[in-house]
């Protein structure tokens, strides 16, 4: 039996210094390990469904491994599964998500890592972005050399925001727009500085454009049967980049099986076949 160490830690966004919680995983053994760092989706958060079974495979596995919850995700310090701060959820928006990530890159590089300096390996520091956390992690990689590899899981290949002129102009007028979460029943406000962001820099915030620019080694993977974001975003991804490695799961929903809770000790099938090709990824790298 391994001996499983799980350090909890609180960290600060950049542009407002509101706090959010970290967790990191690892085995303990004295031997330098690679870093993943896993970047959740929209209206997700670090411990939904199976993501800390995960966590405790990829650690099982000689990673140490990070999950973070977005400054603005909706969540708080004191209640990380519920969606108790809509307020904050409403002025999120890409910069601040690329921006936590640095918080979380600049926190493994710092000396107030928890983690011993002989557990970690700082030249293989690599990330997992699941959905639109995908399309912000491909972003993040292309802008930070620290970053040596990475994985997507069900991403986004477009922050594309409003759909006509028209729609964009009703968002401006009623300042805000709603998003409903269909397991919480709450509408997730999202105010209209999440598209003045997106339109100070469009160029930016374009995975497509990033990751044709990338040169670290990619994997994205996508399930055929994803009805939220389809799987012709991860071929778009995939045909933007030649050195790219593109795996499809047949029959796999956008969240590969997992639920939220997540009550059962075994990873459905679709998860066990996305944990296993993003292991050996990584392992080969």
């Amino acid at each position: 039996m391994w001996e499983k160490i799980i350090e909890e830690v609180v960290l600060e966004s950049k542009v407002n210094q509101r706090p959010f919680l970290a967790d990191i995983r690892y085995k303990q053994d004295k031997t330098q390990k690679p870093v993943i760092i896993f970047v959740h989706g929209f209206k997700g958060f670090k411990d939904w469904g199976h993501f800390n079974l995960l966590a405790d495979k990829f650690a099982e596995q000689g990673f140490v491994f990070i999950k973070f919850n977005f400054s603005h995700n909706g969540t708080t310090i004191q209640s990380p599964l519920d969606f108790d701060d809509l307020e904050a959820f409403a002025e999120n928006n890409f910069t601040k998500e690329i921006e936590d990530i640095t918080t979380v890159v600049d926190y493994i590089y710092s000396k107030e890592n928890v983690v011993p300096t002989g557990e970690f390996d700082l030249n293989r520091l690599f990330i997992i972005g699941h959905s639109r956390g995908g399309g912000i992690s491909i972003v993040k990689a292309s802008e930070d050399n620290r970053i040596k590899g990475i994985a997507t899981w069900a991403a986004l290949s477009s922050f594309k925001l409003g759909t006509s002129k028209e729609s964009i102009e009703e968002w401006k007028n009623a300042g805000v727009i709603y998003a409903e979460n269909a397991r919480t029943n709450q509408k997730m406000p999202m105010n209209f500085q999440l598209f003045e962001d997106y339109a100070s820099n469009p160029e930016r915030f374009n995975p497509l454009n990033a990751m044709s620019q990338m040169n670290i080694p990619i994997i994205v993977l996508h399930g055929d049967m994803d009805k939220t974001v389809p799987v012709s975003h991860a071929q778009a991804l995939a045909n933007v980049n030649d050195k790219s490695t593109l795996h499809i799961i047949k029959g796999a929903n956008h969240v590969f099986g997992g639920t939220h809770p997540f009550n059962d000790g075994k990873l459905h099938q679709h998860t066990l076949e996305l944990l296993n090709k993003t292991l050996t990824f990584f392992k080969n790298l």
